[in-house]
């Protein structure tokens, strides 16, 4: 993308950074976040990128400009946990704001998340249409975060006529941040701590490297409709939590310990056909790709894993 005019919320995250950062060589490209990570701002800056101190659940658009040619509105309120009504709140409030503010914009980008959807079964491949209602233990007002702001950007981009695509994201990892799900579980394995698996098996997921995340960015806006397009964004590769974990110690000699139980983060498979016909394959093989960022997170890893590869 060239000469376009890019508003991106969430600016430290791990989707909403690299591609703020890649796109700003060669576009405008105004990024709002809480910016609580000092360095994350000035790398944001030092990469061509203009931040704004924006807090979803507090502030409004005054003072932006109305002239943005794509959003990508991947800033989230997750919640405390407790408070369903606030987290609704909340996330159906920002999203309006940005939409009704974004108005004319060529493509307007949500990224929701899998854990929209009900997940029953570890191996079932979720389609878009599958039975919505998603529940996260690990934290219960996520998903309601998810489906109200879905909710809103489906209305608004048919209200307003806003060729919008909400792309319900697997697991994004990468060497941003804290570095996605399975750079979290590293951290537990170096501190000695057991990993939560199920009791039998192990959950799946489709890993999603920053470099594929964005490269797809633009692709997305380029399918962006209205009424708003819903596709699933992950990666291509089905990938085991347990086969990840055993990889990440091959690759360190960090050893893994598991905590089989009830406490296991849930995940989904996706079932990636409409994305792939619509933007095509991704390029970053799973394990290539958690060797990379274990070896530019964790600088102590780096001889070892370079010889393991």
């Amino acid at each position: 993308m060239h000469g376009k005019k890019i508003l991106i919320t969430g600016g430290t995250g791990q989707v909403a950074r690299p591609v703020a950062e890649a796109l700003a060589a060669a576009n405008e490209v105004w990024c709002l976040g809480r910016f609580t990570d000092e360095n994350a701002r000035k790398a944001l800056e030092a990469a061509g990128a203009r931040t704004v101190t924006w807090d979803m659940a507090s502030d409004g658009t005054d003072g932006l400009p109305r002239d943005f040619t794509h959003v990508l509105h991947s800033a989230v309120a997750r919640g405390d946990g407790r408070d369903f009504e606030e987290t609704a709140r909340v996330n159906a409030a920002g999203t309006a704001r940005l939409m009704t503010h974004c108005a004319d914009a060529e493509a307007f980008l949500f990224v929701s998340s899998g854990v929209v959807y009900n997940r029953a079964d570890s191996t079932h491949r979720y389609r878009v249409g599958d039975p919505l209602g998603g529940a996260a233990p690990w934290l219960p007002t996520y998903p309601v975060a998810k489906l109200t702001a879905e909710g809103v950007a489906r209305g608004l981009a048919e209200a307003l006529g806003l060729p919008t695509v909400i792309a319900r994201l697997n697991i994004a990892y990468g060497p941003y941040g804290h570095g996605g799900v399975p750079m979290i579980l590293f951290r537990q394995m170096r501190e000695g701590r057991p990993c939560a698996v199920p009791r039998e098996g192990q959950n799946y997921c489709n890993l999603l490297h920053t470099d594929d995340v964005v490269r797809q960015v633009p692709l997305l806006w380029d399918v962006a409709r209205a009424p708003a397009r819903v596709v699933n964004w992950g990666g291509d590769e089905e990938v085991g939590f347990n086969d990840l974990l055993e990889h990440m110690s091959a690759l360190t000699g960090v050893p893994v310990r598991y905590d089989r139980g009830d406490r296991s983060r849930e995940t989904a498979l996706f079932d990636h056909t409409e994305r792939r016909a619509l933007i095509g394959d991704c390029e970053i093989g799973w394990r290539a790709g958690i060797a990379r960022t274990l070896a530019e997170l964790f600088e102590e890893y780096r001889d070892r894993i370079d010889a393991h590869a």
